[in-house]
């Protein structure tokens, strides 16, 4: 297995660590723009760089990220977080009320955050955007009625493409014309609608 398609199940002690909103966010933009010291955190998040170094240290505590050795001194630590994917348990009734807490927070912050950047996507005037890459991008949903074993196929199907993908263009910071790019895959079930008692209703 490739470093790329590992896959770790963050556990109790790992969701703790990273239930913090500004954490969330700290290990978001090293995700995004990769490896990234205190002060540069800082000064994207509007944050000092005692507070970024603090919740750096935190992440690091529980292996979420780590340093990158050969990169900064003593006074200047560059952190990264490693390669792989991430399993992000959402709330389960089997967890114990604070790990569910932790849970709420972490998935709630994770998923504001990537709904947030693909409005800044889309709200970005193409003055901003360079002609080239103005229309390389796919925002696209669709809405079909399936059986869960259809979904489990379709599901496995994505999840193939996007790792093919992902194994093909691997390796590329640094090339010329080259920059990070958000590649997103969602399916999901929709809850029946809640229908509205209109005796409660003035």
């Amino acid at each position: 297995m490739t470093e790329n398609r590992q896959v770790r199940t963050l556990d109790a002690g790992a969701l703790k660590a990273l239930a913090h909103p500004l954490r969330v966010r700290i290990y978001d933009l090293l995700s995004e723009r990769g490896p990234q010291t205190a002060s540069s955190l800082a000064a994207l998040i509007g944050e000092t760089s005692g507070s970024t170094s603090y919740h750096l240290r935190a992440l690091a505590a529980h292996d979420l990220i780590r340093e990158v050795r050969d990169r900064g001194t003593a006074r200047e630590r560059w952190w990264e977080r490693p390669r792989g994917r991430i399993n992000l348990p959402g709330p389960d009734d089997s967890m114990s009320p604070s790990n569910r807490a932790a849970a709420q927070i972490v998935t709630s912050e994770f998923f504001r955050l990537r709904h947030q950047t693909l409005m800044d996507y889309l709200n970005r005037p193409d003055s901003e955007q360079p002609e080239e890459w103005r229309d390389a991008g796919l925002v696209m949903t669709s809405t079909l009625e399936l059986t869960p074993a259809q979904m489990a196929e379709v599901t496995a199907e994505m999840s193939s493409v996007v790792n093919a993908i992902v194994e093909r263009y691997k390796g590329q910071e640094g090339v010329s014309g080259a920059r990070r790019v958000s590649l997103r895959a969602e399916i999901f079930d929709q809850a029946p609608p809640r229908m509205h008692d209109a005796r409660n209703e003035e």
